[in-house]
């Protein structure tokens, strides 16, 4: 295929064992720039922790963040897409009345928010939002600018999280982005429509997209690409509607894929 926008997901496709951007992706980053393709990390992560795991790209790429709410080309947000706060304020008193072990993350484009406090969660909310603070009562962060609300559980995430947050918050968008993690978001907010404006913005038709992926919350994104490769690593669900196969994140496989492609391996 003559692809001319990459996009990948973060954990469990291009990150490897260490939860790092491989060594190998810069040169293949300025190998692609060579050819004039374009490349977008798509995460569920938070824009500012894409940028700063990004620096080393020097100039600007764009980014497909939480899971698609925002989008940034050109070093602009072309495209945000909030969340209903009655929704935001559901799921934080659902998670609070709840016997199974959650915490809340509010998302709005600059800062995520929590009012959970423990060491083992604020270290597991660390991983993914650089940019983050600690609040008394989370209901006083819910200003129409909230663009996703996290969950993380101890527990299983698509098994023991998932129906709750779902029943508490049936109009909107509820993903499993990872075996502990929940996202919830606008119905019409996922990683495929934020490739799509992103796309757009580029002047490029689908066919022209190439993606790599490995969760749930990737779903929309496989659906929108004109190629698309599931980690060897991923989710029964996704290894279903790829196209094709990547060796596991753990084997760098999206690196693997790239070289191959772009006749630099």
């Amino acid at each position: 295929m003559d692809f001319r926008l990459v996009a990948t997901d973060m954990d469990g496709t291009l990150l490897n064992s260490h939860h790092e951007v491989p060594e190998k992706f810069w040169d293949l980053l300025e190998h692609m720039r060579a050819k004039n393709i374009a490349f977008a990390p798509a995460s569920g992560r938070q824009l500012a922790t894409l940028q700063k795991q990004f620096e080393r790209a020097g100039e600007p790429i764009s980014f497909i963040a939480e899971n698609g709410t925002v989008v940034v080309h050109n070093g602009e947000i072309i495209s945000l897409t909030t969340i209903d706060s009655d929704i935001v304020h559901s799921i934080i008193d659902t998670v609070r009345a709840s016997d199974i072990d959650m915490g809340v993350v509010v998302c709005r484009p600059e800062c995520a928010y929590v009012e959970r406090n423990d060491e083992a969660f604020r270290t597991e909310g660390l991983k993914y939002y650089v940019s983050l603070k600690e609040v008394t009562d989370l209901h006083e962060v819910v200003n129409g600018e909230v663009i996703k609300v996290a969950i993380f559980t101890f527990q299983d995430a698509e098994k023991d999280c998932a129906p709750i947050i779902r029943a508490a918050s049936p109009n909107a968008n509820v993903v499993v982005s990872g075996q502990h993690w929940v996202d919830v978001m606008d119905p019409a907010a996922n990683k495929g429509q934020a490739l799509a404006k992103l796309r757009d913005a580029l002047g490029l038709e689908e066919s022209e997209t190439l993606v790599f992926g490995d969760y749930l919350n990737d779903t929309e994104l496989i659906q929108a690409a004109g190629k698309s490769y599931a980690m060897s690593n991923a989710h029964p669900d996704i290894l279903a509607i790829a196209d094709e196969i990547a060796p596991s994140n753990k084997e760098e496989g999206v690196i693997t894929v790239l070289a191959k492609l772009l006749g630099s391996n």
